[in-house]
């Protein structure tokens, strides 16, 4: 399974393109919406782990942690829900610093979008 998540991420990342762009570490507001498309809110922590990752922690009701980088303007994070499930999400970086992307839980068909924005 964590195999899955690197391959995922991997891929995610080859998709980048030029242009170097930066995420800052500290508290966002998540605005999202789940597989189902109703909505939630909270809020991710990002704190650097290494000068190439990083770990960030998502509160929406549900918690999760993960293990994230940066790779040009796409930031991306395999993740472990607190009841064990796994998942992958990947954002594009804007510049104003607001992440946007999707994101999908292993074994479980479609995806739902994030947004995470600087506080």
């Amino acid at each position: 399974m964590k195999k899955m998540i690197w391959v995922g991420l991997v891929a995610a990342l080859s998709l980048s393109t030029a242009g170097k762009a930066q995420v800052a570490t500290g508290t966002y507001t998540v605005e999202g919406t789940n597989l189902d498309g109703s909505r939630y809110d909270g809020t991710a922590t990002i704190e650097l782990s290494s000068e190439t990752t990083c770990h960030i922690y998502w509160n929406t009701g549900t918690e999760s942690d993960g293990i994230c980088m940066l790779y040009d303007n796409v930031f991306a994070a395999g993740y472990v829900f607190r009841n064990g499930g796994v998942g992958l999400v990947v954002y594009q970086v804007m510049d104003d610093g607001t992440l946007e992307g999707a994101w999908t839980i292993d074994g479980v068909d479609g995806s739902g979008t994030e947004r995470l924005i600087p506080q």
